[in-house]
């Protein structure tokens, strides 16, 4: 019997198996039940700009970070912190969760505040 976890890594396995073949600057993105997190990640593993609902701005602008304005808030936030790091094109790594809601609320956020995935 496979759990949800379980199968959830197994669906991500293969993106990030993609992602590190083109040796691509990737978006991963983790959604709790609390929160939605966010890290922007070179092929070499380095943590290159992170965003989460756990940020104190974030807690001031948004009381509750489970939610899909929270996830649009992360997303900005991130295109904006990757932007300063001269990153523009990246790899959407949705660990396995699906493009729907909270995750594709973010993704959203993150293209119009101009990264390229």
């Amino acid at each position: 019997m496979i759990d949800k976890k379980q199968s959830r890594m197994r669906r991500a396995r293969q993106t990030r198996a993609k992602i590190a073949e083109l040796k691509a600057v990737r978006l991963a993105v983790y959604r709790s039940n609390d929160h939605i997190y966010a890290q922007v990640i070179d092929p070499t593993s380095k943590v290159l700009a992170s965003a989460s609902t756990l940020e104190p701005d974030v807690r001031k602008e948004i009381g509750n970070g489970s939610n899909v304005k929270a996830a649009a808030l992360v997303g900005k936030r991130i295109a904006e912190k990757a932007k300063a790091q001269g990153v523009e094109q990246v790899a959407f790594d949705r660990a396995g969760f699906k493009y729907h809601g909270r995750v594709k609320a973010l993704a959203e956020a993150a293209r119009e505040a101009g990264l390229k995935f």
